[in-house]
């Protein structure tokens, strides 16, 4: 994150767009958030809303047109200010952020085509990844955190993020079909009850791809969280053997204990060392 700015458009537009420490790059960072957590959670209001009340459902889909369409100027803003455009174009958050917007642009440009809006709005839970980008570096919109806690807060999102998107794709697979799951929390309360494999059994898939969903919620609950659990106790080993030592010169903030110079830059650091 740069603390000086450039001069050109482009170079500034950048700048604010990675950066955390600034007030503006704040706002930029909180009111991205805020438009995350808004649309996600259109998603799963919508599933409570009464089919026949056509004025809530219109009103929910204006506020995801006008979501949708933030995204769609954040994307061409991030391309736009790239270095490196065709990089920037097939980095992953890019990816994630088209797979955000693909879903609304689809249904409005086939608005009567029904399997295309079945399948665009059964993509649409796949936007809570979005979240993911914050927490690809320390420095977070509210300050800076330590590799540690990353990690952690990493591993409860992506925890999250499990349990959000299988409990998605589980309702609009079975909410037609299964006479148990009426909206999102029903199929929410399946996920939890699933890979908790407390398994009570009063809901279950009776679809292909409900089947298939919750085959897959399991096979990526055994593997992703285990996985992070483990690169967790690493990097908490890791830093038990560190000196917390910030460089005067780099700014690099863990030193091997008996280190007399930075790694990084090579700048003399100094120990605290008890007599």
């Amino acid at each position: 994150m740069g603390l000086q700015m450039k001069n050109s458009f482009r170079e500034t537009l950048q700048f604010y767009l990675v950066d955390c420490k600034t007030p503006l790059g704040k706002i930029i960072d909180v009111f991205i958030i805020l438009l995350n957590l808004t649309i996600c959670a259109t998603l799963v209001i919508e599933t409570y809303i009464d089919p026949e009340a056509a004025s809530t459902l219109l009103l929910l889909d204006r506020i995801e047109k006008i979501i949708v369409l933030f995204f769609i100027i954040e994307y061409a803003a991030r391309l736009y200010g790239s270095q490196n455009r065709i990089r920037q174009l097939f980095d992953v958050y890019s990816i994630i952020d088209l797979v955000a917007i693909l879903p609304t642009i689809a249904i409005v440009i086939f608005p009567y085509n029904l399997n295309f809006i079945k399948l665009f709005r059964i993509i649409r839970v796949l936007r809570i990844f979005r979240f993911l980008r914050f927490t690809a570096d320390p420095d977070f919109f509210f300050g800076s955190i330590t590799r540690q806690v990353l990690r952690v807060v990493k591993l409860f999102l992506i925890i999250f993020i499990i349990f959000f998107i299988s409990s998605g794709l589980f309702y609009y697979l079975e909410y037609n079909t299964n006479e148990l799951v009426h909206n999102f929390g029903d199929a929410f309360y399946f996920t939890v009850v699933t890979l908790t494999t407390t398994g009570f059994g009063d809901i279950t898939p009776v679809t292909e791809g409900g089947r298939w969903v919750t085959v897959l919620m399991i096979v990526a609950g055994i593997i992703t969280i285990p996985w992070h659990l483990g690169q967790i106790m690493k990097e908490w080993m890791r830093m038990a053997e560190k000196s917390d030592v910030i460089c005067k010169g780099c700014g690099l903030r863990y030193h091997d204990r008996d280190a007399s110079h930075c790694k990084s830059c090579g700048h003399v650091i100094y120990h605290e060392i008890d007599d």
